[in-house]
């Protein structure tokens, strides 16, 4: 290995979710998710419910609301994304739905929309219809935002108490969302090492596994 070799920088994860409610539970799912970001080395940073209360989105209006501009800002600084909605009679909920339009301002970005970063999706519903039709929305939406979606994406049927509080209590759910940061933030952390220098490393962590990097 390269003796001028560094690790990469901490990435930043982004969660979203949520409802007006506090700790909904996609809300706890997607700061269950970050933890677990964080306990890997990255930073992380929040939006709940609460704090996606922003305007209907217009794209024709010239001032954004001051929650709007700094969700926006921080989508742009985010190398990988965490994003839990609840299905709200089987689709995607209004308020995630409003908080995803806001993207369209980072279409003149350099890294326009989702490109370039990792998404791992959670859906929440109270049955499993309506979380898988929820879970392939989100992953579509990532599609088209130019995102890469982690291989793994999470369905949870509250049915059931799953959280309480910061606690999970189904070990599968805890399991999935653990696979699922663990790829958002390794994701960005090869996606980093390979703009930085290509030759520096011997091997990257790519998606949960080392690979061994090819010489020539």
């Amino acid at each position: 290995m390269n003796a001028q070799f560094q690790e990469p920088r901490a990435p930043l994860i982004v969660g979203i979710g949520g409802t007006h409610r506090s700790n909904s539970s996609s809300e706890l799912a997607a700061r269950f998710a970050l933890k677990v970001a964080a306990r890997a080395g990255a930073r992380v940073r929040m939006f709940d419910g609460p704090s996606l209360s922003f305007p209907l989105y217009n794209p024709s209006d010239e001032v954004r609301d001051e929650r709007a501009t700094e969700f926006v800002k921080s989508l742009r600084d985010a190398d990988g994304i965490v994003l839990a909605a609840p299905a709200y009679h089987g689709g995607i909920s209004g308020l995630i739905k409003n908080a995803l339009d806001y993207t369209e301002d980072m279409k003149s970005d350099a890294r326009v929309y989702f490109d370039q970063r990792s998404v791992g999706t959670i859906a929440c519903a109270g049955g499993w219809q309506a979380a898988g039709a929820t879970l392939s929305a989100l992953r579509s939406v990532v599609h088209s935002l130019r995102g890469w979606n982690t291989p793994l994406g999470v369905m949870i049927n509250t049915g059931n108490k799953v959280f309480d509080g910061e606690m999970c209590l189904d070990a599968d759910v805890a399991r999935n969302l653990d696979v699922m940061a663990h790829q958002v933030v390794n994701f960005a952390r090869a996606l980093y090492a390979l703009q930085a220098d290509g030759e520096r490393a011997a091997v990257l962590p790519v998606l949960g596994r080392t690979v061994p990097r090819c010489s020539g």
